[in-house]
C-alpha cells in the first residue's frame, strides 16, 4: 500500500490549523460567525499557501455536506459547456443541508466564453449556493469576475513558519531535522506550504541511508531518525554555509581569487546556482536592513538560523550601506538574467567582477 503524501496527510482540517494566513482566516470567521457569508470569494495566491484548503475549510464552516461539495478543476474543465452543465446543477437544491459550494481551482483556465457563461450565474446566484473561485494567476481573470466576488489575497508563508511547521511534522512522523535542515527545506519551498513538505517527504529517506540494522531497529523502538544539514544540502544540490559565507566576504572585501574560486566549487559540485543566489540576496539584504533598522534586530533573527544571523550580526559592519545597496542591486540584476545565460554560472560571475571592479 503507498504511503499517503505529507502534504495531502496534514492538509489544514479548520481555520486554527491554516498557516500564515492570519489577515483572511479572521476575516472569514468573524463572517460565518456573524452569518455574512458572501455569495462569492476568489481566492488568489501562488501554490501551495492554502487556496483551496480555506475553501473546504469554509465550506465546512457553513454546514455544506460532503456531498453537496462540488470541486472543479478549470485547468480541464474550462469550456463552455462544462459551465453550461454547472449553471444548470446549480439550480437544484442541496441534496443533504441548505448549502451548495462550488470550489473552481485555477479559474483563470476558464475560456472567455466559459467566464462570461458565469458570469451570468455570479450576477443571479440561488440563495442556497456559495461559489468559491481559486487562481494562482489573478491578471487573467476578467474584471467583471473579480468585482463580483470578495477578493482575498494568499500571501507566500513566511520562512520562520514553514520552519516551525517542518519540524513539527518531521517529530509527528518519528524523525528529527536539525537547524540547517529546516531552514533549507524552508528556504526552498519558496513560501508554499505544500511545496515545504513535498520536499520533506522526499528528505525523509535520507534517514534511512547507509543505516546499519541495529540502528534501523533504534529508531522503530522510538529512537528516531536525524536528517543532517550536509544530507538536506546534497539532495537539495545547496552550496554550504561556508561556501555562502565566503563568497559574501569576498564581495565585501574585493577578494577576486576568492569569490571565484567559490563559484568554480558551485560548478564543479554542480550546486543550484538559483538557490545560491538567493541565498546571498538574503544575506545581503539582511545586512543592509541590520544597518539601516536595528529595531527589526529580533525579527530578522526569527527567520533565520542562529549561525546565519550570527554571520550576519559579525560582518554587518565591514561595509557602508550605500555599497551594501549597489551589491544588492548588482546581484538582483543577476538573478534576473540567469536563465537567459548559456552558462549557469555567468550572470554571477560578470556581477562579481563589476562589484569588485568598482571604486570605493
Amino acid at each position: 500500500m503507498s504511503k499517503l503524501a505529507l502534504y495531502r496527510k496534514y492538509r489544514p482540517q479548520s481555520f486554527d490549523e491554516v498557516l500564515g494566513q492570519d489577515h483572511i482566516v479572521t476575516i472569514l470567521k468573524n463572517a460565518v460567525k456573524l452569518g455574512r457569508v458572501s455569495h462569492a470569494y476568489l481566492f488568489a495566491g501562488t501554490r501551495g499557501t492554502g487556496k483551496t484548503s480555506v475553501a473546504r475549510i469554509l465550506a465546512k464552516e457553513i454546514r455544506c455536506a460532503d456531498v453537496d461539495l462540488i470541486e472543479i478543476d478549470a485547468a480541464s474543465s474550462r469550456g463552455i459547456d462544462e459551465i453550461r452543465a454547472l449553471r444548470e446543477a446549480v439550480n437544484f437544491t442541496p441534496l443533504s443541508g441548505e448549502v451548495k459550494v462550488y470550489i473552481i481551482d485555477e479559474v483563470h483556465m476558464l475560456t472567455k466564453e466559459a467566464f462570461n457563461a458565469l458570469l451570468k450565474t455570479l450576477e443571479e446566484p440561488p440563495s442556497h449556493v456559495v461559489f468559491i473561485l481559486a487562481t494562482t494567476e489573478l491578471e487573467k481573470v476578467p474584471e467583471t469576475i473579480v468585482s463580483r466576488c470578495q477578493n482575498f489575497s494568499f500571501h507566500k508563508i513566511p520562512e520562520n513558519i514553514l520552519r516551525q511547521a517542518v519540524i513539527s511534522i518531521a517529530k509527528k512522523e518519528g524523525f528529527g531535522l536539525d537547524e540547517e535542515t529546516s531552514s533549507l527545506i524552508a528556504l526552498s519551498a519558496e513560501g508554499s506550504f505544500r511545496d515545504a513538505l513535498g520536499l520533506l517527504d522526499q528528505i525523509s529517506s535520507l534517514g534511512d541511508k547507509n543505516k546499519d540494522p541495529e540502528k534501523s531497529r533504534e529508531r522503530d523502538n522510538g529512537a528516531g531518525k536525524k536528517i543532517t544539514g550536509q544530507e538536506a544540502r546534497e539532495f537539495l544540490s545547496v552550496p554550504s554555509r561556508e561556501m555562502v559565507e565566503n563568497f559574501i566576504l569576498s564581495l565585501i572585501k574585493k577578494d577576486a581569487e576568492k569569490g571565484m574560486e567559490v563559484i568554480q566549487k558551485t560548478v564543479e559540485q554542480n550546486m543550484d546556482m538559483r538557490i545560491f543566489l538567493k541565498l546571498i540576496l538574503r544575506n545581503v539584504r539582511a545586512m543592509l536592513l541590520l544597518r539601516l533598522a536595528p529595531s527589526i534586530k529580533d525579527k530578522l533573527k526569527e527567520m533565520m538560523s542562529e549561525r546565519e544571523f550570527g554571520f550576519l550580526e559579525k560582518n554587518k559592519d565591514l561595509s557602508e550601506a550605500g555599497e551594501l545597496e549597489i551589491i544588492l542591486r548588482i546581484l538582483l540584476d543577476a538573478y534576473e538574467t540567469r536563465q537567459s545565460s548559456y552558462l549557469p554560472q555567468l550572470s554571477l560571475e560578470l556581477a562579481f567582477v563589476k562589484i569588485i571592479s568598482r571604486k570605493s
